[in-house]
């Protein structure tokens, strides 16, 4: 007899689960499109927007197409998934939650995006900025609930993060990063004559005022060897940069031409460059930073700066962050650009370093950047001839080198403009620049010992350089306008081979002449045209200067050799022993936990001391700073900002710091030029 199939009581019956009814499903799918337009107008195409022409962020990183795009589709999805996912979360609690959860949500997003809007359309900063964005995003949020037309409008929107995706991909100046298409490059034709080795030195950041003395020559007490190879080279002193944006000058450097279009600095963009022209004939060993000029079947960059995905990540999240604040910041990922040093990549030294007291080099060697560490090892002589290549972001900022080399910290939200701040920048703008001047002795000494300087065409020069004049700091179209002299005009020192005394050369050069300068010293011929002249030519006879704030929009600059800027007057305080004064007032310092154990010898050093005041202490009011007893600074407070009312002070001289505990102390400096102790905690 068949079994019968028995029938579970009701009880132990499995309940089903119920299917979503088809109208909740389309309710969820108008959200997720309504919250994905509004993430990629507020996340998605910013970041794109700002990392697309910026190709040289992932230069610096050496960023391969697989990271990028990994990273382009987290910034896609990552955040519209993570508020949809905080949406969904609410279902639990029944559809009317769910509903204003929503509302909510899109007020937010409707509240970050105008404050990015109003940062550009208005005057607006700050907690006014906030406020009238969040009264815009609860008026847009109302709207929604109340008119449907506008769900139906963000629905259609949400076409926008797809599209900017493709946009960066395709259109974008880093899309040549991202897909680079195959580019041969030209090779030049060597010609008869010597072929000699050709060491190039490329610095970031670096106006000439800053290198000159009061008698218009090389400083060579602050810079002794910046002034030793002037005396033994050819001095072009009315030398001028092509644009004041690496990105675009340094391949403009490299081919001989001026910056026609925004393209990414990558060989399959200039596929005619130095690297290229020279390699049929030379070896190259070339260290980039935040360029790509060099292909991959020319050279190898073994040394590279911290990569991998994490730190993309982290900088775009840093990135996001400047573009959401309702505060004025400038968007320059250069500015986060630091060359890593010897000890954090793991190098051994290049050569043994002299003891030098001064600069106890002997302490804080391993403060050298990694990337002079690999150049000055390859700096050694071949039976074939070589270009030995090195871009170094020194003395750019961020700025974190005593002259010593010792380094230290610095807030990422100090201003570099404003009275006070502008004074402060260039000084740790000179700080590093004494220190880039050791780095120049170093590479002297190592080609002296190798038997390279006199057989060497020697050239050292900077990109660009930059703008200290109050209220016109950097390197835009403002600071141009106000302050060409320090934007424009940078070094440049040409050693022939066999060379032996410096001369001057005020000539009008421009940096496009600097490819056609070294064809001729090494006797190659470039087979492509190039806007610049050889110094073997006659000089170019007009005055002016043509410069790019942006590529294929020359601008026109006149004027000579520059003068230096006046030096601040030195505050009588500085250097002098303070004693027992009495205590009046109280002040914050940030770092001052630093001070309970310093070691010199490590190479890092609290040299940079920043803090707040309270409000019975007036803006413009001096304080001096001392460390075990001597001021080392006297700075101003700077009127409030986003970071209170604040004051920071560079103690550029190392030698005030002893191991152990140092001693801090704060001083009122009144009118009279008496002192008043503050409280500090």
């Amino acid at each position: 007899m068949a079994e019968r199939t028995r029938t579970p009581p009701p009880q132990l019956r499995q309940q089903a689960p119920a299917p979503v009814p088809r109208a909740e499903r389309h309710a969820e799918l108008r959200r997720l499109l309504e919250v994905a337009a509004l993430v990629g107008l507020v996340v998605t195409q910013p970041l794109l927007d700002v990392l697309g022409r910026s190709p040289d962020f992932f230069l610096f990183h050496r960023a391969g197409a697989g990271e990028i795009l990994l990273l382009v589709a987290m910034i896609a999805v990552l955040p519209t998934l993570a508020v949809t996912l905080l949406g969904l979360a609410t279902r639990l609690a029944g559809p009317r939650v769910r509903a204003a959860t929503h509302t909510a949500l899109l007020g937010l997003l409707l509240a970050a995006l105008a404050v990015q809007v109003g940062r550009h359309t208005t005057p607006l900063r700050g907690v006014p900025l906030l406020l009238v964005a969040v009264v815009a995003g609860a008026a847009g949020a109302a709207a929604h609930r109340r008119w449907p037309a506008l769900g139906r409008v963000l629905r259609v929107a949400a076409v926008g993060p797809p599209v900017f995706v493709v946009l960066f991909l395709v259109a974008s100046p880093a899309s040549a990063v991202v897909l680079p298409r195959a580019a041969g490059g030209a090779a030049g034709v060597a010609g008869p004559g010597s072929h000699p080795p050709v060491v190039m030195v490329v610095l970031d950041e670096l106006p000439l005022v800053s290198l000159l003395g009061p008698d218009g020559r090389i400083d060579a007490t602050r810079y002794p060897h910046f002034a030793e190879l002037a005396a033994g080279s050819t001095w072009y002193r009315n030398a001028t940069g092509v644009s004041g944006w690496t990105p675009y000058a340094l391949p403009a450097m490299l081919t001989g031409r001026y910056p026609a279009k925004a393209s990414a600095p990558h060989y399959s963009q200039h596929p005619d460059n130095l690297f290229t022209a020279l390699g049929g004939l030379y070896d190259i060993r070339a260290q980039e930073s935040i360029t790509r000029l060099c292909p991959p079947s020319r050279c190898d960059q073994p040394t590279s700066p911290e990569q991998g995905l994490g730190v993309l990540v982290r900088e775009s999240g840093r990135l996001l962050g400047q573009l959401a604040a309702p505060v004025e910041s400038r968007i320059d990922p250069q500015q986060t650009y630091r060359e890593r040093t010897r000890a954090e990549v793991g190098l051994d030294a290049a050569e043994p370093v002299p003891v030098d007291p001064k600069f106890r080099w002997d302490n804080l060697e391993e403060n050298q950047p990694a990337r002079f560490t690999s150049f000055l090892a390859g700096l050694r002589p071949s039976d074939r001839p070589t270009l030995h290549f090195l871009h170094l972001l020194m003395p750019h900022a961020p700025w974190v080198h005593l002259p010593s080399g010792a380094r230290y910290v610095a807030p990422a939200d100090l201003p570099n403009d404003g009275a006070g701040w502008v004074e402060l920048a260039r000084a740790r703008h000179l700080a590093q620049l004494r220190y880039t001047d050791r780095l120049v002795g170093e590479m002297l000494r190592t080609l002296r010992a190798t038997g390279l300087y006199d057989e060497s065409l020697i050239l050292l020069t900077a990109d660009h350089g930059v703008s200290f004049t109050r209220d016109w700091q950097g390197r835009g179209r403002d600071a141009l306008t106000h302050a060409a002299a320090e934007v424009a005009w940078v070094p440049m020192f040409v050693k022939e081979p066999g060379q032996r005394a410096g001369r001057t050369d005020d000539r009008n050069w421009e940096h496009v002449d600097l490819l056609p300068t070294i064809a001729d010293a090494v006797h190659v011929r470039i087979p492509w045209a190039t806007d610049g002249r050889s110094a073997a030519q006659a000089p170019r006879q007009r005055a002016e200067k043509t410069f790019f704030d942006r590529p294929g929009q020359p601008l026109t600059l006149r004027g000579g050799v520059p003068a230096r800027p006046p030096d601040p007057v030195p505050h009588p305080l500085v250097g002098t022993a303070v004693g027992d004064v009495p205590t009046g007032g109280t002040a914050r310092v940030a770092n001052l936990a630093a001070f309970r154990a310093v070691d010199p010898a490590t190479g890092d050093l609290p040299a940079l001391v920043w803090g707040t005041v309270p409000a019975e202490v007036p803006d413009g009011t001096t304080l001096a700073v001392a460390v075990n007893g001597t001021v080392g600074a006297v700075v101003p407070v700077v009127p409030r900002d986003r970071g209170g009312r604040r004051f920071a002070a560079l103690l550029a001289d190392d030698h005030l710091f002893r191991a152990g505990a140092n001693r801090l102390d704060l001083y009122r400096v009144a009118t009279d030029g008496s002192l008043r102790r503050l409280a500090l905690d």
